[in-house]
């Protein structure tokens, strides 16, 4: 069928792309028309494209390919004398991992490529291969699973670099365009808008941990081996990283999520300097507000989140906040989830300061807290048990606990001390000793004295659960 009427184009897209491509839109519409090729040019005006901008960015987008050995367990054939019964290697067995992703370049003369921390994260070896083929090995700076960001750096000449845009002046309705290698497949455009900013409350982030989520959500198809590519604005700059996607198939359905530049480059700068991110922490443990605790509070409705406990020396504890606290609003907003609230104090820098309503005895007031590096209580290991001496254990950080984590961290294991010699490793988390599970500091010491013939451990690392005997 014939259409003899003209589409109307709306001022704000002949603004975004235009008068040629206004003007094109404009031109009745015949069934031939369809199926040919747009006009290079319309009345001497070239068509609008992507590709110029696109010519620059995609150069900085890198594939990531990481290969990872991981032990596989089994109780029969682990046993030694089992081992040397069959004639079985003592090397402990293992398979082989293979995942890919995506990268970008944001710093040419370093070499370095922000990615995400479930692309790299645990990986043995690490390959990054540029637009022109180029392939380096890429060393691993650091990475912060709370954020899901990660830092690699790799030993090429004659980068080149996306520049990053303030991701906080980005508005609901701006145009976007990712960029990555989705299903191996090789590099690959896809353009979409902002369908909504500040998401949270997502559940795991793609590294498997709870974390800080402040999400960038776009319609841009994203879809798996993304991860770690570039969402770019129409300037050809960086607004974020995309780092998962919402779908029931597995599939792109439109709903994909970005980390917004902002906070990657202060997490870079962070993993830059110190290898880790060190987060500030108001020092208290909050808990939503169910209609039994609003009725025992005797408060209206069950909005903002209550105080369970205040920590000793914290900066909660220094603005005045006390067990039984309402926090109703944060830096002037309603606050509506203990989310929100670990938010806040994941992704603001150190030393900033919050501003919260607070619900007391009926009477509503406003106290300030600055974000301040946590003390954690901690203690050595020989006065546990002497087998433990030269270990030192602490009590989880907020960051930690944020991700899901229970136990007790280990921040110290002495070189040649009895428990370095069985297996035990700084930055492992002990989940249990023996039978008895093991959820803060008080519990571990509850354990002084007990001296067990055989000590048994059990902890937890980016590895996996594992058992570590100490004789």
């Amino acid at each position: 069928m014939h259409h003899s009427s003209s589409r109307l184009v709306r001022p704000p897209l002949a603004r975004w792309f235009g008068a040629a491509l206004a003007a094109a839109l404009l031109l009745p519409i015949a069934p031939a028309a369809r199926a040919a090729t747009l006009p290079a040019a319309v009345d001497g005006q070239p068509m609008p494209s992507l590709a110029p901008m696109l010519g620059r960015v995609t150069p900085t987008v890198v594939n990531i390919s990481t290969t990872t050995r991981v032990p596989v367990r089994d109780a029969y054939f682990d046993d030694p004398m089992m081992r040397q019964f069959f004639g079985l290697p003592s090397t402990p067995r293992e398979r082989v991992e293979q995942s890919l992703g995506s990268g970008v370049i944001v710093d040419a003369a370093k070499g370095y490529v922000l990615t995400n921390n479930h692309v790299v994260g645990g990986a043995d070896d690490i390959s990054v291969t540029l637009q022109d083929g180029r392939t380096f090995k890429g060393k691993l700076i650091g990475t912060d699973p709370a954020t899901d960001v990660a830092v690699v750096q790799i030993p090429a000449q004659k980068l080149q670099a996306l520049p990053l845009a303030d991701s906080s002046q980005l508005q609901v309705g701006d145009y976007v365009v990712a960029v990555g290698d989705p299903f191996g497949l090789g590099q690959t455009v896809t353009a979409g808008i902002v369908s909504a900013l500040g998401r949270s409350g997502l559940g795991e982030n793609a590294s498997g941990m709870g974390g800080y989520q402040n999400f960038i959500q776009t319609d841009a198809s994203i879809n798996p081996g993304n991860s770690g590519g570039a969402l770019v604005n129409l300037r050809g700059e960086l607004v974020g990283i995309n780092t998962m996607i919402f779908s029931p198939s597995g599939g792109n359905v439109g709903i994909g999520f970005a980390i917004p530049s902002n906070l990657t480059s202060e997490v870079m700068a962070q993993l830059l300097a110190h290898g880790k991110v060190q987060r500030g922490s108001l020092g208290v443990q909050t808990q939503a507000i169910t209609p039994r605790i609003a009725q025992l509070l005797q408060l209206k409705d069950s909005n903002g989140v209550v105080v369970t406990q205040v920590r000793d020396g914290s900066a909660a504890e220094r603005a005045g906040l006390q067990a039984g606290d309402v926090l109703t609003t944060l830096n002037g907003k309603p606050l509506r989830s203990v989310q929100e609230l670990n938010n806040a104090e994941g992704l603001l820098p150190l030393g900033s300061t919050l501003r919260l309503g607070v619900l007391r005895a009926g009477k509503p007031s406003e106290i300030s807290a600055t974000l301040t590096a946590e003390k954690l209580a901690g203690i050595d290991g020989g006065q546990l048990d002497p087998r433990l001496a030269g270990v030192h254990f602490s009590e989880l950080s907020q960051d930690q606990r944020s991700q899901g984590w229970y136990g007790v961290a280990i921040t110290a294991v002495q070189p040649g001390s009895r428990a370095a010699r069985a297996g035990l490793r700084t930055d492992e988390v002990v989940i249990g000793v023996g039978s008895q599970r093991i959820t803060s500091l008080h519990v571990l010491r509850g354990l002084a004295g007990v001296k067990p013939r055989q000590l048994v451990l059990v902890v937890a690392g980016d590895d996996g659960t594992r058992y570590v005997v100490i004789n």
